[in-house]
């Protein structure tokens, strides 16, 4: 389909592509953990999320799940071991592979979390309606399948 240039806001799509949306989002994110007293960041939070969702895997499917590579992952999970929330064991099938595991305090925290990250994403959405989020979410997946070819 052929476009038209001028329709374009350049800026805003390359600010959008740049993740400065994303950025925001994540500032907003971490203002919101720190104060509601969880000592979380976007990073760690994705993580965990992960983990809420299927507890005890591999460092690789993490890295799979999320957009951090192995060495950013690592560092991750050893902030994420250092604070309690998660532990690492060997799997006894392959001894060269670590599960990563939720401690009791990381699955405490899950509620609050969850929480905290839906009321900061209703917040970054006000004044959109459904109609509007849907197209938004569409679009982006389009532009993400394309970019990924």
């Amino acid at each position: 389909m052929a476009t038209n240039d001028s329709f374009f806001d350049t800026g805003l799509i390359f600010a959008l592509l740049n993740g400065k949306v994303s950025s925001a989002l994540c500032r907003r994110l971490n203002l919101n953990f720190k104060s509601n007293g969880l000592p979380l960041n976007a990073d760690k939070w994705a993580v965990l999320q992960n983990l809420y969702r299927k507890d005890g895997v591999t460092q690789q499917s993490l890295c799979d799940q999320t957009t951090y590579d192995k060495p950013n992952m690592t560092r991750l999970i050893d902030s994420l071991e250092q604070q309690g929330l998660v532990t690492r064991s060997i799997n006894k099938d392959d001894r060269r592979e670590r599960k990563i595991r939720l401690t009791l305090a990381g699955r405490e925290m899950e509620e609050k979390a969850n929480y905290v990250a839906n009321r900061t994403l209703k917040e970054s959405l006000k004044g959109l309606s459904p109609e509007e989020i849907r197209i938004c979410q569409e679009v982006l997946r389009k532009v993400f399948i394309n970019s990924s070819r």
